[in-house]
């Protein structure tokens, strides 16, 4: 059965209107309840057209590079990207020190095929036909992006100049940063700064407030943005002397969160939102640490991450080198149920590895928030980061998966029956994505009451492989009522189940 069967089109439909609740195989929270069970998770398959997104020649605002510190969103039929260009030489009204990094946009009719419009609104090279956003407000050096961008876009927001929002990182001289600075950490002469601003339509930005959204506080580089209950939250990288273990000792990359009501006002504390299990082992594991936050997807009852998994290099880079010369960094799964604390579902295991001695994304990848599901597919894009800075082959990669494919649940042992039991809910239907079902092993459906007592009545088989298989109950499901489900393989079933899926209709 495929994404586009008849029978799956309502489900697509309150899909669409955000009434669904999604419970992954790795999500141990939502499927904590598991017999003969093991958990499988999968690496992305990388596009034979790789890389989709190339920086542009000479004179443009992305030939340095073109990477995804940046987002992808699917609007209207059109794949949009935001991402980070970098000019080679620095802008005459350039922030200090280093290289002007703009936000640039691009759009695809398929997420392969980019074209990078000219919105004619930043003059650059003598002339407005590129494809810079536009970012005002605050003093100078606060519009001047230097590092990772996250877009987030609320279209229900009643002001509509604040539709989307964005957080990033400004390098700015202390001199003019409002509010002073922490005493934590060394004078570096410029701040890590972290801005937020607001667009109406994407493309022109006015950033909020005078001030980082950090003045006054540490360091710290923001490297994601999204809402999740109550709360703003923004993620991003620290290091030693800014950030340290639990017992105060010293940590190599991690990542922390900020959080806001408004997306106004911020906190001055922050949590720690992930620590690779190595960082936290006593002895670290030497070079172990984790690159630039996290990716973000958020599913609404839960969010989904990717987040670089870095490697020091064997040996010190030789003198006059670039100082993170050797360093490697693949992708890996991030998992979290309440927007703030993350876990890796398998410590270690690649979503996305660096390519092959010789491909053009061999040396270390970088995530951006970029995941849409499409068709019978989820579609992540990434790109490349050559760590001896002589940026070589600094473009954006797509890879893909089978739609919400990350990982799935299978027996263990081949001879015995096994089940697992989701937390609870309210639904009016229920999917399935799932495959390896065979017409003599179907799965037997359980629905259960609060105290995992089975339901009369209340039991579905099903026979079908797909994305979004339907269940067909003998009855409706209760409205009202807290509900979970049992999902039962038989000894003989070869069925791997990658995700639930909850629907709460209209009403319901």
């Amino acid at each position: 059965m495929t994404l586009k069967s008849a029978a799956m089109l309502p489900l697509l439909a309150l899909a669409a209107h955000g009434a669904e609740t999604t419970f992954f195989a790795f999500d141990d929270h939502n499927i904590a309840w598991q017999h003969n069970l093991k958990l499988t998770l999968a690496a992305a398959e990388k596009h034979p057209a790789n890389p989709v997104l190339r920086a542009g020649p000479p004179g443009s605002p992305d030939h340095g590079h073109a990477i995804l510190y940046g987002t992808v969103l699917k609007q209207d039929g059109i794949f949009k990207m935001w991402y980070l260009g970098m000019h080679e030489t620095e802008n005459k009204a350039g922030q200090a020190p280093g290289w002007w990094r703009p936000m640039c946009y691009a759009e695809s009719r398929d997420g392969v095929t980019w074209t990078k419009p000219a919105l004619g609104l930043v003059e650059f090279n003598g002339g407005t036909a590129n494809n810079i956003c536009l970012i005002e407000g605050g003093v100078h050096s606060m519009t001047r992006v230097n590092d990772f961008l996250s877009i987030l876009h609320e279209p229900d927001d009643p002001d509509p100049a604040r539709r989307y929002k964005c957080a990033f990182i400004a390098h700015m001289p202390f001199e003019e940063v409002k509010g002073g600075r922490s005493k934590i950490g060394p004078d570096e002469r410029r701040w890590g700064a972290f801005i937020t601003a607001t667009s109406a339509d994407g493309l022109r930005w006015k950033v909020v407030g005078d001030r980082p959204v950090n003045a006054g506080g540490e360091r710290f580089e923001v490297s994601g943005l999204y809402r999740f209950g109550d709360f703003y939250h923004a993620t991003g990288q620290l290091i030693s002397p800014w950030s340290w273990r639990a017992d105060g000792s010293s940590v190599g990359r991690d990542m922390l969160a900020y959080r806001s009501p408004d997306f106004t006002t911020w906190s001055k504390a922050k949590a720690r939102s992930f620590i690779r299990p190595g960082q936290a082992a006593n002895p670290p594991v030497k070079g172990q640490q984790m690159h630039m936050g996290a990716g973000i997807w958020n599913r609404g009852n839960v969010i989904l991450g990717l987040h670089g998994m870095w490697q020091d290099a064997a040996q010190p880079p030789p003198k006059g080198a670039s100082w993170n010369l050797g360093v490697r960094i693949d992708l890996g799964l991030l998992v979290s149920n309440d927007g703030v604390h993350f876990r890796e579902p398998v410590p270690g295991h690649a979503v996305i590895p660096r390519g092959r001695d010789g491909e053009w994304d061999d040396i270390a990848i970088l995530q951006g928030h970029a995941f849409v599901n499409e068709g019978d597919r989820t579609l992540i894009w990434y790109s490349h980061w050559d760590t001896g800075g002589r940026l070589k082959d600094m473009h954006i990669g797509l890879a893909t998966l089978r739609r919400d494919g990350f990982g799935h649940l299978s027996r263990q042992v081949s001879e015995e029956e096994a089940h697992f039991i989701t937390s609870t809910f309210e639904a009016s239907a229920i999917a399935l994505n799932v495959d390896g079902i065979t017409a003599g092993a179907p799965l037997t459906l359980q629905l259960l009451d609060h105290l995992d007592r089975p339901l009369e009545g209340m039991t579905a088989s099903l026979d079908q492989n797909g994305v979004r298989v339907p269940v067909t109950w003998p009855r409706p499901l209760p409205a009202g009522k807290k509900t979970a489900l049992r999902v039962h393989y038989p000894a003989n079933s070869a069925a791997r189940v990658y995700a639930v899926y909850v629907t709460r209709g209209v009403g319901s």
